[in-house]
């Protein structure tokens, strides 16, 4: 942290520098209060200007300090925010970049606000679980109303400052050098009285109906989450109450919350993310290659996704098929979700035509060979990727990327179909490739150093988490749900229903039940990868009812039946009496006699058996660490988001407890008797009294 004051003749101006977003940590804090006391104390000071190195003004508060005695050290960010209203020269927050949480709160303080035009603004402190703490909810309101306020600290998503002209929070847009419009402000309003947010009336005509209303709205938008509720309730304190009875109820409902295991988890997503794209061996300086256009191979649903990621950034795409009407439909079908785009508000019909334009179809190899990045999307099956590589390797350029979208296959077996395996890569997308989060990237044993770094980076550009795995079958997504689906297949056979298993897993948060996601997915994929592994392991028991149902046509949504049936042109699965048949039968034939079974235990077998092979994968080395594994399930499986990963949730639960449930599972004689043996790294955990996220 460098030199936080300095004078302009008569104004003192106070930068927060902490980078990279000038966090509002213990140091800077008491830089930030000791500036405001010596401007206080100079007679030749006029105006106090308080703004931010670099391209932010303050990202907020450190998240790091949260529920540490840091957080607690004078100056609070509390006291800070009062000693800025309290001062006897003008306090002008000039808001030059990035102003969120704690930064905004802290800028709301001040006595005026000027901001870059196109500085983003916001209060996000509700994606970690939490609501504002330090006025955010009381003062916001107050500068730019109850409805507008209500839709930013609800969402947490950011504004620029222009849309704030004119109100009680922007007194003013600079164009031009912040510095010198922040020293003539300063100049303009010094010696002249100043209103504070604080002092401003709310004015809200039936308030309790608006509110009420608010709640509902909230509430279906919310996923089951508790902050943004809580945050409707802040600002009607602010509403309903004097300024300082509405802080102390905001600073009650701060604290209730940050103690609460929702915003440990969502913390931990916060951290897990930024932590996912490190790769110990793999510096930061590490030179990456260029990636000015990429080739795709298929068009189908998967390949058009991933196409559209790098349209939608930006980079030229050559999409390549083996016949005119596969291509044809490829290309319609990313037309068509760009209209669809275009239609919910969410894209300009320019934007739409500046990707397309983009898009170069085409049906053969030779309009490839100058990609630098090409992904194969094809067939998941290792005679159609061998054919594919092989060719690549033939007609592709010296260093250019060569990524298979694989689930489930060897990565290092495909990489050896060519001359360059150095070259080689998983970039595993996840479906809808253009809507979903989550990449795993394959790390072959040959992969470079530089195609990983080039890589991460990309998928930073295309907006996409990207989670570094080894080489194993399924990787660390799949090869953890072939655990949850075997328990999940189990239950059924034991006595449960599919509807029994969605319900009690999307009541614990998962977006979707297994049995409407083989559904949604096709369950013929899943069928495919099961016969492999049939041949493959021959000695691992698997229930045969997905099978039946698979003999007999029902692969779920596109075929009108699987788990459930589905009326034609909707979605909404119906529980089907011919299912409930098909798994009586089963049992009968296996002699098995249902029971009842709780939707805590169906819960707790399933999450279970996720962390416990998440366990073997961390102890093997396949994932790096366990919160990479937490958001391999949070972005690309349904995982609640709320409850952190499979691995946070174990280590919420405590490890010894896992451990003791899996032993009474192991009590039950059905299934596969070795399943619920604790992987090593898990119970030396457990008896060591530790965590998989330290």
């Amino acid at each position: 942290m460098s030199e936080t004051y300095r004078l302009h003749g008569d104004v003192a101006v106070i930068t927060l520098d902490n980078p990279p977003v000038n966090g509002l940590g213990q140091k800077l804090r008491t830089a930030v209060a000791e500036g405001m006391d010596r401007a206080n104390a100079d007679p030749a000071v006029k105006a106090i200007v308080i703004t931010g190195a670099g391209s932010a003004f303050s990202g907020g508060a450190d998240i790091r300090e949260f529920n540490t005695p840091k957080a607690l050290v004078e100056p609070t960010l509390r006291t800070l925010i009062d000693k800025a209203g309290a001062s006897a020269k003008p306090v002008i927050a000039a808001i030059n970049g990035t102003c969120m949480g704690g930064g905004l709160e802290l800028s709301l303080g001040c006595h005026y606000r000027i901001a870059k035009t196109d500085a983003p603004l916001a209060l996000p402190e509700v994606k970690l679980g939490l609501i504002p703490g330090a006025g955010g909810t009381q003062r916001l309101p107050r500068a730019v109303g109850v409805e507008a306020a209500l839709n930013m600290i609800t969402t947490g998503a950011p504004v620029p400052a222009v849309k704030f002209k004119g109100t009680a929070l922007i007194h003013e847009v600079i164009e031009g050098d912040m510095l010198e419009g922040a020293l003539r402000f300063a100049r303009q309003v010094a010696g002249k009285p100043a209103r504070l947010v604080r002092d401003i009336a709310i004015e809200l005509p039936d308030a309790p109906a608006y509110f009420e209303a608010a709640r509902k709205t909230v509430a279906a938008a919310s996923k089951g989450l508790t902050a943004p509720l809580k945050c409707v309730e802040a600002i009607e304190a602010a509403v309903a109450l004097p300024f300082d009875e509405g802080i102390r109820r905001e600073r009650d409902i701060f604290t209730e919350l940050i103690q609460s295991t929702e915003s440990h988890a969502l913390r931990h997503a916060f951290f897990g993310e930024r932590a996912a794209s490190k790769i110990p061996d793999v510096p930061a300086d590490t030179p990456t290659r260029r990636i000015e256009r990429v080739a795709v191979i298929g068009a189908g649903t998967m390949g058009g996704g991933i196409t559209m990621n790098f349209l939608s950034a930006g980079i030229p795409v050559t999409l390549l098929e083996m016949k005119q009407e596969a291509l044809d439909k490829g290309v319609a079908t990313i037309r068509r979700n760009y209209e669809g785009s275009v239609k919910r508000g969410k894209l300009t019909l320019e934007k739409l035509d500046k990707a397309m334009a983009l898009l170069a179809p085409t049906l053969a190899y030779d309009d490839i060979k100058g990609a630098d990045l090409v992904i194969e999307a094809v067939f998941e099956e290792m005679g159609v990727k061998e054919g594919v590589f092989r060719k690549l390797d033939e007609v592709m350029k010296p260093g250019a990327i060569l990524a298979t979208n694989t689930s489930t296959l060897d990565v290092d077996r495909i990489a050896a179909f060519t001359k360059r395996p150095q070259d080689v890569v998983g970039l595993h997308f996840f479906s809808p490739a253009n809507i979903m989060k989550l990449l795993e990237v394959v790390r072959g044993a040959k992969t470079a150093k530089d195609v990983m770094a080039t890589v991460m980076a990309l998928a930073k550009k295309i907006r996409k988490t990207a989670v570094v795995s080894g080489v194993c079958d399924g990787f660390i997504g799949n090869r953890m749900l072939e655990r949850y689906q075997r328990q999940c297949f189990y239950l059924i056979e034991e006595g449960a229903t599919p509807q029994q298993v969605d319900r009690a897993l999307e009541n614990f948060g998962f977006a979707m039940g297994l049995f409407r996601v083989g559904d949604l997915a096709g369950n013929d994929i899943g069928w495919a990868v099961r016969k492999r592994r049939y041949v493959e392991n021959p000695e691992v028991p698997y229930s045969k009812i997905a099978d039946r149902l698979c003999e007999m046509g029902r692969f779920g949504q596109k075929t009108g039946a699987g788990w459930y049936r589905y009326e034609p042109g909707k979605r909404d699965p119906i529980p089907d009496p011919a299912v409930d048949a098909i798994i009586d039968a089963y049992r009968k034939e296996m002699g098995i006699k249902p029971r009842a079974i709780s939707d805590d235990e169906i819960v707790d077998r399933c999450v279970y058996a996720l962390a416990n092979e998440g366990a073997l994968i961390l102890e093997e080395g396949i994932a790096q660490r366990a919160s990479d594994i937490d958001m391999v399930y949070l972005t690309g499986y349904g995982f609640p988001l709320k409850r952190g990963g499979p691995m946070f949730h174990a280590d919420t639960v405590g490890l010894e407890r896992v451990v003791a449930a899996m032993k009474r599972f192991a009590a039950n004689p059905h299934g596969d008797p070795g399943f619920w043996e604790p992987a090593p790294l898990l119970a030396r955990l457990a008896a060591e009294g530790k965590k998989f996220n330290a």
